[in-house]
């Protein structure tokens, strides 16, 4: 009896050693995101268990703006970055720090994320529409930023000079949002799940998308070189990424029709799930879905123009191109 017992207790131990040399095996990451629905599959990819099952112990850190997240990305306070591309990430890729590893979030028709908002009293004095914004104080994040770009592609539409926009960089998304409220500035350029309370509490105007007027690569998956030195890492975090972005866009982004994604048996659990890690309700959440390519492809042309379009304006160090800053190993180009 007592050499069955012993028996057991020694099973037992053996369970639980393997169990634990399991976890130390884990390969770990920190991934530094935003809260908002650009990030999709990586909320879905941690929430159902997608990297645990491929042998990864990842931990989120969340930021309030993009450029921060490239920041610490170099500095090793996070493994990996998804957030868009901003002038501050091109010069630390340019440099050699950083590295693309995959796309993620477009702006295209069809699909709301990040808008063109006014002020009341800007709204009341004529302010309508995008076009309408030349001359105007327009509050973002910070210069050189995605939303500098998008307002930069708003300006070569419509043929009036960037220049002449008072551009108000106020380092994050709150804000940049208090600021508009505040009617401090005539505009500012929001996603929409940092804008929809200021609408619904008739703080705000709604202008148009981005993705409607300018289509572009906003986002992006990124890594250090020394990340990268991390092969089996790499692979297996872009694995899961894939298979997220993959289930994101066939059970939400296909099932949208006119910028909202319908709320049914299917997609409510995927929903919920961004819904958590945006801080939002799910009621809100179904207008607010960032397209996502179905292969995580990056659209190198674009970024290349993206480059471009920063040196000209000077926000950009000159001296670099999209292939100069993509591990190629990596990439999956559309």
């Amino acid at each position: 009896m007592i050499g069955m017992v012993r028996l057991a207790l020694a099973g037992l131990v053996a369970i639980m050693a393997m169990g634990t040399a399991r976890a130390e095996d884990a390969l770990k990451a920190k991934v530094g995101v935003l809260r908002l629905s650009s990030s999709a599959p990586v909320f879905i990819a941690q929430d159902k268990g997608y990297f645990r099952e491929a042998g990864l112990e990842v931990e989120l850190k969340f930021f309030d703006a993009a450029q921060p997240i490239a920041v610490a990305t170099t500095s090793g306070d996070v493994d990996f970055g998804v957030t868009a591309f901003t002038a501050g990430l091109y010069n630390l890729a340019g440099k050699g720090t950083l590295k693309v590893i995959g796309g993620m979030s477009r702006e295209k028709p069809g699909y709301p994320l990040i808008g063109y908002f006014a002020s009341n009293n800007a709204y009341a004095a004529g302010l309508k529409t995008p076009k309408d914004l030349a001359g105007k104080r327009v509050a973002m994040t910070q210069v050189g930023s995605s939303f500098h770009y998008s307002l930069g592609l708003l300006a070569d539409k419509y043929g009036f000079k960037l220049a002449d926009v008072k551009i108000v960089p106020l380092q994050s998304l709150s804000n940049a949002a208090a600021a508009l409220k505040g009617e401090t500035v005539d505009a500012a350029l929001l996603p929409i799940s940092t804008a929809r309370k200021l609408m619904d509490e008739g703080g705000a105007k709604f202008l148009g998308w981005v993705g409607d007027e300018t289509p572009w690569q906003l986002g992006a998956v990124f890594a250090s070189p020394k990340t990268l030195t991390n092969k089996a890492l790499v692979t297996k975090f872009l694995g899961v990424l894939a298979k997220a972005d993959r289930e994101y866009h066939d059970v939400i982004l296909a099932s949208m029709k006119d910028g909202v994604a319908p709320i049914n048996d299917k997609t409510k659990p995927l929903l919920e799930i961004i819904a958590k890690y945006t801080n939002l309700p799910v009621e809100q959440v179904v207008g607010n879905c960032a397209y996502i390519d179905p292969d995580g492809k990056l659209d190198v042309k674009n970024v290349d123009n993206q480059i471009k379009w920063l040196q000209e304006q000077g926000f950009a160090d000159k001296g670099f191109d999209a292939e100069a800053i993509i591990a190629k190993d990596y990439v999956k180009a559309d």
